[in-house]
C-alpha cells in the first residue's frame, strides 16, 4: 500500500474511533459504529488541506463542525468527503443517524469507484440497513471493490459464493478471493481458509496449512483462532502435540471473553504438571503483552 494511501486510512480509523468513544461515553447503544472499522473507511488518496480541517474537528470530537466540512466537499462531488459522510450519518455522529442517508453517500462515492464506499455499500445491501436487503446487489458493489484489491471485500465476497448469497456457489472462487483477502493480512479471512484446508472444502484438505491459516489469524487477535489454534496443539493437528502451547492460546481466548475456552483449559490442566501450567501462563502473559509478537 502507498504511504499515502496507508496515512488517509490511519487518519480516518482514527476519527471514526473518536465518534465511537464519544458515543460509548454518553451510553448510546451504537449497534454499527462497533463494525465501522470493519467496514473499511480509508480514502483513495491523501487528504487535501479541507480534509485536513474535518479531521481536526474530528479529533477534538466536534463532529459538528466536522459535518459541515464534509458536506460542503461531498456536495462538490469528493468522493472521500462523501465517504467520511456516509459513515457520519451511519454513526450518528454529528448529525441524527440515518441509514439511507448513509447508504445515499456511500453510493455517491462508491459510484466514483471508491473502493471503500463499494465495499460498504455491499455490506448495507447484506444487511438491509438503509436499503432493502439484495444479496445480489451487494454482491455486485463487492466485485467492484474486490477488483481494486479491497480485502474486506474480498473476503465478504469469498462468504457469499462460499453460501452461494446473491452469486452461484462456487468453493473454488470462495477460495481465490479468501486467499487474495488472506494475503493481505485480512484475519477473518485468514480463519475461514484454515477452515477450509481443514474441511477439505474447496482445497485439499491439509492439516498444516490449515494450521498456517489458524496461527496468522490468532496472531492478530481473532478469538475464533485462538480456540482453534489451540486444538490444533491439543491434538497435534498440523503441528506436534503441544499441551502448553495450546492452553497458552485457550487462555488468550479466554481473557477475550470466549466462553468455550474456559472448558478446553480445565481438561487440558487435567494432564498437565503444575510446572507446564506456570509456564503456559508466563507464554500468554508475555505473547498478550508483545501485541502477539512473542508467541514461542
Amino acid at each position: 500500500m502507498p504511504a499515502s494511501s496507508q496515512n488517509t486510512k490511519t487518519a480516518i480509523e482514527y476519527a471514526v474511533r473518536r465518534i465511537w468513544e464519544a458515543k460509548l461515553s454518553n451510553h448510546f447503544h451504537t449497534f454499527l459504529i462497533v463494525g465501522l472499522l470493519a467496514l473499511g473507511l480509508a480514502g483513495t488518496r491523501a487528504i487535501a488541506e479541507p480534509l485536513d480541517d474535518a479531521k481536526a474537528a474530528f479529533e477534538r470530537s466536534d463532529f459538528a463542525t466536522a459535518i459541515k466540512a464534509f458536506r460542503t466537499l461531498a456536495e462538490q462531488g469528493d468522493a472521500t468527503a462523501q465517504l467520511y459522510l456516509g459513515v457520519l450519518y451511519l454513526g450518528g455522529g454529528g448529525v441524527q443517524k440515518d441509514e439511507k442517508a448513509a447508504a445515499k453517500w456511500f453510493r455517491l462515492s462508491a459510484a466514483k469507484g471508491n473502493a471503500d464506499a463499494q465495499c460498504n455499500l455491499g455490506l448495507m445491501y447484506v444487511s438491509g440497513q438503509g436499503v432493502a436487503q439484495d444479496f445480489k446487489e451487494a454482491a455486485k458493489w463487492y466485485q467492484l471493490a474486490s477488483e481494486q484489491g479491497n480485502a474486506r471485500a474480498q473476503f465478504s465476497l469469498g462468504v457469499m459464493y462460499s453460501y452461494g448469497n446473491g452469486v452461484p456457489k462456487n468453493e473454488k472462487e470462495a477460495i481465490k478471493l479468501l486467499r487474495k483477502a488472506a494475503d493481505q493480512g485480512h484475519a477473518s479471512a485468514q480463519y475461514a481458509l484454515g477452515g477450509a484446508y481443514h474441511n477439505a472444502a474447496g482445497v485439499a484438505r491439509d492439516e498444516t496449512e490449515s494450521f498456517k491459516w489458524f496461527r496468522r489469524a490468532a496472531e492478530q487477535g481473532l478469538v475464533s483462532a485462538q480456540v482453534s489454534l489451540g486444538l490444533k496443539y491439543d491434538q497435534g493437528s498440523g503441528t506436534a502435540e503441544d499441551d502448553v502451547r495450546a492452553h497458552m492460546w485457550f487462555s488468550l481466548a479466554s481473557t477475550q471473553g470466549d466462553d468455550q475456552a474456559p472448558y478446553f483449559i480445565t481438561e487440558i490442566e487435567g494432564r498437565m504438571t503444575p510446572a507446564q501450567i506456570a509456564q503456559a501462563k508466563e507464554m500468554a502473559m508475555r505473547c498478550k503483552a508483545s501485541k502477539y509478537k512473542n508467541c514461542d
